[in-house]
Parts: C-alpha cells; structure tokens; sequence
C-alpha cells in the first residue's frame, strides 16, 4: 500500500484553536448547566423549555416531590446572579468601544515606566532633602518600634522604616515643596486671573508633555495681562515648575518615591482623578497614598469622604496593571459609576497583555515574587466585596470582627483646591457635580 500523502499545511495541528475550541465547549457547557438549574421545578408551571423524559420506575419510587408553590409565597423567577458570578475567562476586545479602552489604557501603562528612567531619578534625588527625610523616618520608626514591644514581645511595628520614609516624603511633598494651582495668578501684577478656555501648545510645552494649555487673563482692568497655565506631563519639568493640580501632583510625587527605593503604582481613575499606591513590605499590600491630600491608607476617601461615584480604578506600574477598584469602591450600589467601557472579561484580558508585556524579561523569581502578591491582593480585594456584602445584608453588627485594612480611619472631604471647584466637580461630600463643571484635568 502506498503511503499517505502528508496533509497540507491548513489542516495541521493548531494548538491555538484547539485551546479556544475548548473554551467555547467550557462556556457552553457552563452556561447549559445554568440554564436548566434555573429552570421551574414543579411540573404545573408553564416552561419554554420541554421537559426530561420520566423513567419508567418514576411514577412508583419517586424522591420526595419540591414544595407547591403558594399564593403567599410565589415562585421566584429565574436570575441571572450565577450567570455573573461565572468564572470570568479572558476575551480578546470585539467590539469598537473595548478597543477603544483597550489603547487607552495601553497607552496610560506606559507612564510608571518613566520612573524608571536613571536620569530622572538622579534629578528627583537631587532636590529631596535627604538628611531631613531620613531624620524624620528614624525618629518615627524607633516610635513604632517601641509602641510594638510595649504590646508584647511578639508584636510587630505598624509600619516599616521603609514605609516611615515614604511617609516622611508625604509630609515635606505636600507642605513644601509642591504647590495646587486653583488659578494662576497674573505674571504681571500678581491679581487674580479669570480662565477663558483652553488653548493650543506651543511645540516648546509640547516638547514637554504639555498636550492642553488652560488660558487666563487677569482680572484688574489696568493690566488685562494673559497667562497659559501648561499641564506637564514631563517630570523633569514638573521638579522644576512644581505646581499643578492632581496630575501633576501624582507625577511628580510617585517619581520622588522611587528615587527614594519605594515600590510605586500610578492609579488612573475614569472619573477624573489620580493618586499613588506604595507597596509596604512590613504589611505585605500595597499603600494608598493621595500627596494632594496628604493621605495615607485611607482608599475610602473618594466614594465615603469626597461623594464621588467611580467605575474604573486601574493601577499601572512597571510589574503590569490591576483593576483596584473594589479597594475604593466598597459600596458599588452606592458609590459605584456604571462600568460599562467594556466587558468584565475584557478588561481581565486587557490587564493580562499588559502584565504580560511588563514581565516578559524578568526573571524566574521576581515573576514568582509578583505572581504571590497578585494572589495576596486578589484575596484582599475580595475580603472587601465580602465584607460590604455581609454589613449590608441585614445590617450586621460588626463591631467585634477585625476591620479590613483602611476601615478604621476616619474619611474626610477633599481638602486641595476651592471649595467652588471641589463643588462643580461633585468632590466636596455630596456627590452631586454641579452643571458648570470645570475642563477635566484628563488624565
């Protein structure tokens, strides 16, 4: 017999496809079994779907039949709740919208790696106050130290040296050397300007990272002198104008951080905001850290302190990204804002191709390093869905329970900028933005 003729090149083993062909059998399999539990079990009520064929011992041996349903108690309808609840299996973006949100936040991944820059970290070395820092941050972890060993031998500090001079960092950051630009004031005479808009870069604040420019002209009639007010984007420039608002304020900040040795995330926001995470060796999480405020692990501050509703909370950092945002948003019924960008499964898909891409030349260890913490987060995110979920339904006591990290401070409203601008954005305590809401600082 002749031998076979070798098969052409279009009907050779894929794995790829024999990988997606098995997933699809997964969710279809899944979703089947969905979908005959949430069937009605009692025979009288009307079905689209027909009913199994009886076996023929059925009608003698039947197991105890369900409960009749009753007037006062009528059956419920099917839910989808274990339809959400599925394993969320990554999906490439299909449609216009989650391709959109897909290259925007590729495109923001790329700023944490910035901080990596050598030259720019000896920049940010040279203008922090070293001595003064690590001064401070001594002095505040013996204080711990001591706190700890008065509890007991076996107690641990609160925080690490390492954390004491981030910590230390915030303080001289926000009370002296970065300043909150509400209005500039006019170059000329120093009076109060009046913003009229936004206006095109010149290629100089373009070289710069500036892509808005916010236009001014001062309010005294004897001067009606302009001034533009660029939103750098470059941290070298941001060490040298030091001003601006919470973008410029997150930039400039975290970059200080990891001159001074911290881990660093940028988080982006959907509704208009950024701040910083540090990660804290001694509480193995990472830190939320808001230099405008001068806030340090309080991730309540913007739903329950501010009254702002938010949807997407992504942490960008030279490991990859994570959606964060249930460390924010602990009331998704209250404080949540639709996330609708895209689907759930798609965004887990987005967040992996940029771990992916951030962790490709790293070594067998730092990816196993990383590859626990991700785990150590995930089960803290949610220990926080849990815990809503617990205090909501029924209203339970849970004062002898220990709290989740970040829920035994205090939250205060937002303290950076007027109080008319914190209005019109919705940022002062009530959640409620006004009409007039002033240009988003589009980050």
């Amino acid at each position: 017999m002749a031998d076979q003729d070798p098969q052409p090149p279009s009907q050779q083993f894929n794995p790829h496809d024999l990988t997606q062909q098995f997933e699809q059998l997964l969710r279809t399999r899944r979703l089947n079994a969905l979908t005959q539990r949430a069937r009605p079990r009692h025979p009288s009520q009307s079905s689209p779907y027909p009913s199994p064929t009886p076996s023929r011992h059925s009608s003698h041996h039947a197991p105890h039949p369900p409960p009749r349903p009753t007037s006062n108690n009528p059956p419920a309808l099917p839910t989808y709740s274990s339809l959400r609840n599925m394993p969320k299996i990554p999906s490439p973006p299909q449609d216009a919208s989650s391709q959109r949100f897909r290259n925007n936040l590729i495109g923001l991944s790329f700023k944490p790696t910035n901080y990596e820059n050598p030259g720019l970290l000896d920049e940010a070395l040279a203008v922090i106050p070293l001595d003064r820092i690590y001064g401070e941050a001594e002095d505040e972890s013996q204080l711990l130290q001591a706190k700890a060993a008065s509890i007991g031998p076996n107690a641990k500090p609160e925080w690490g040296y390492q954390d004491c001079v981030i910590r230390a960092l915030l303080r001289w950051f926000k009370r002296t050397f970065f300043s909150f630009v509400n209005n500039p004031p006019c170059p000329v005479c120093a009076a109060p300007t009046v913003a009229l808009g936004m206006t095109p870069p010149t290629p100089e604040e373009k070289a710069r990272s500036a892509t808005r420019v916010e236009l001014y002209r001062c309010s005294a009639s004897e001067c009606r002198a302009f001034e533009r007010f660029p939103r750098y984007g470059d941290v070298w420039t941001l060490l040298q104008t030091r001003r601006g608002r919470c973008g410029e304020w997150a930039d400039c900040f975290s970059m200080l951080c990891r001159a001074v040795g911290g881990r660093v995330r940028w988080i982006w926001c959907a509704e208009d905001h950024v701040w910083t995470e540090i990660y804290s060796e001694q509480q193995k999480r990472w830190i939320h850290v808001d230099a405008c405020e001068e806030a340090w692990d309080n991730p309540r501050l913007y739903a329950e302190g501010w009254g702002k509703k938010m949807s997407y909370c992504i942490a960008f950092s030279a490991d990859g990204a994570t959606d964060v945002t249930r460390r924010y948003v602990r009331d998704a019924a209250k404080h949540g804002a639709d996330r609708n960008r895209c689907p759930e499964e798609v965004l887990v898909w987005i967040t992996d191709e940029i771990k992916k891409l951030r962790r490709e030349n790293l070594s067998k260890e730092d990816r196993r390093r990383i590859i626990i913490e991700d785990h150590r987060e995930e089960k803290e995110l949610r220990g926080y869905v849990v815990r809503a979920l617990a205090a909501e339904i029924g209203r339970i006591n849970l004062s002898g329970q220990p709290s989740m990290p970040g829920e035994e401070q205090k939250v205060p409203g937002r303290a950076s900028g007027t109080q008319e601008w914190r209005e019109a954005r919705g940022e002062a305590g009530n959640g409620s933005p006004r009409n007039d809401q002033p240009p988003r600082e589009g980050h």
